[in-house]
């Protein structure tokens, strides 16, 4: 187990596919572990990982687009080092987006989404997800087949996100076609891809012209909405704030979800029994979706930067510390969840799983995750009488699958189905 656990989790193509095995040869040197080759700490237990979620004073949030392993832009100096960071931020990948801000910047930023996620709002897309899915559903089904992964999820997530945010419907193909042509968060293939010709660059040029238009003139839809939202204080933020939030939607939103529809079809397919026990009894669709959250959540790490000298699981350590929490292998703890590997649609308190995260933190998109993949399995197990993953893949019990080399990301490159029509 230790030759395994030695191995770089950020690096090796193996485990980025299937971290599994990795995360529990790692949990065996406990819940919380520093790696002595660079100081990293990996955090696997669920209620050590809970605890590092929830305390904000002692752990920036400045390292989450990047991850733990990149070294620091500067050289940590004494006991609290939250004016290091403000001051290098810029120098962080992806110091520039909410999900990497700390304390009252993120609680402002957050707070201009409100306008997104209100009851009507979502709603209203609600309605938007049940039409279109029904629409691209019923066509895979007419032809008996279809790719689950690209064909399938990410448009599909890609126009959802789209009519919640009011993106004009002469530019979502191109949303789509920009977005397809990217790679996962994470990914070890991006290394090398143009800032300009990434996805979020290309359709930020796109949204910086939806706020300037909509502030110069604003009308009754979500874009002029978004433009024209204040701060708490009622402090207008710049454009490119807003810019960065919608962008962020986009990609965050894009990956996490088309990932999730994947990987609870996998399970759907390839368990026995269960896709029929949920066309009998499509209520049980969101229990499925809970358990798939935790065996394989779209995310499988976060990360933290100790700003303070601080403590975890009752474990101390200094300012500057690069803190792996993984998501992946707190979901599966077997302190915190009885038979961690099996799939129980009944499970006790599974709401309580990590995959959204945890604190001011928490995935603000979730509620629409929730929503668009019931309503798009729902429609699946509707139309069909019977799913399968085709024999380009092999056959049952042998599959050839594989998964995104991402740190970050969990979720199929792609999967073909077979599927028959129901009578």
């Amino acid at each position: 187990m230790d030759a395994l656990a030695d191995r770089d989790y950020f690096s090796d193509y193996s485990i980025l596919r299937d971290p599994y095995s990795y995360l529990e040869a790692t949990r065996s040197k406990g819940p919380v572990f520093e790696d002595p080759r660079n100081g990293t700490v990996y955090v696997t237990g669920f209620e050590e990982v809970l605890e590092v979620l929830r305390n904000n004073e002692d752990f920036s949030s400045v390292l989450t687009p990047q991850g733990p392993a990149m070294p620091l832009p500067f050289v940590p100096a004494g006991s609290e080092i939250g004016v290091q960071i403000e001051a290098h931020r810029n120098q962080f990948h992806g110091g520039d987006q909410v999900v990497s801000y700390d304390d009252k910047r993120h609680a402002d930023s957050r707070s201009l989404l409100s306008c997104l996620f209100t009851p009507s709002r979502l709603k209203a897309n609600e309605a938007f997800i049940a039409e279109y899915s029904d629409q691209i559903v019923r066509n895979a089904v007419g032809k008996g087949h279809c790719e689950i992964v690209r064909e399938i999820a990410a448009p599909f997530v890609t126009l959802v996100i789209a009519d919640l945010l009011g993106v004009p419907a002469d530019d979502r193909q191109l949303f789509m076609d920009v977005i397809q042509a990217g790679t996962v968060p994470g990914s070890l293939n991006d290394e090398d891809r143009a800032v300009a010709d990434h996805p979020l660059q290309v359709m930020a040029g796109y949204f910086i012209d939806y706020v300037q238009d909509r502030r110069a003139k604003p009308r009754k839809d979500v874009l002029s909405e978004l433009a024209n939202a204040t701060f708490p204080d009622g402090t207008q933020p710049e454009a490119q704030e807003i810019v960065r939030l919608a962008t962020f939607l986009f990609g965050a939103g894009q990956d996490t979800s088309a990932k999730l529809l994947g990987n609870a079809m996998r399970f759907i397919v390839e368990q026995e029994g269960l896709q029929q026990m949920l066309r009998e009894d499509p209520r049980r669709v969101p229990a499925l979706i809970e358990e798939v959250l935790r065996l394989e959540g779209s995310s499988k790490m976060t990360a933290r930067l100790a700003r303070k000298d601080t403590q975890i699981g009752g474990i101390k350590f200094p300012a500057g510390t690069r803190v792996m929490l993984s998501l992946a292998a707190a979901n599966r703890d077997p302190a915190r969840w009885n038979d961690p590997k099996a799939l129980i649609l009944d499970r006790s308190r599974i709401k309580e799983h990590l995959a959204f995260g945890r604190g001011s933190h928490v995935c603000i998109g979730a509620p629409l995750a929730r929503v668009e993949i019931r309503v798009i399995l729902e429609k699946f197990l509707m139309y069909t009488s019977h799913i399968d993953i085709a024999e380009v893949h092999g056959p049952a019990g042998d599959r050839d699958l594989e998964y995104e080399p991402s740190f970050i990301i969990r979720g199929l490159k792609e999967m073909h189905l077979t599927l028959t029509p129901a009578a």
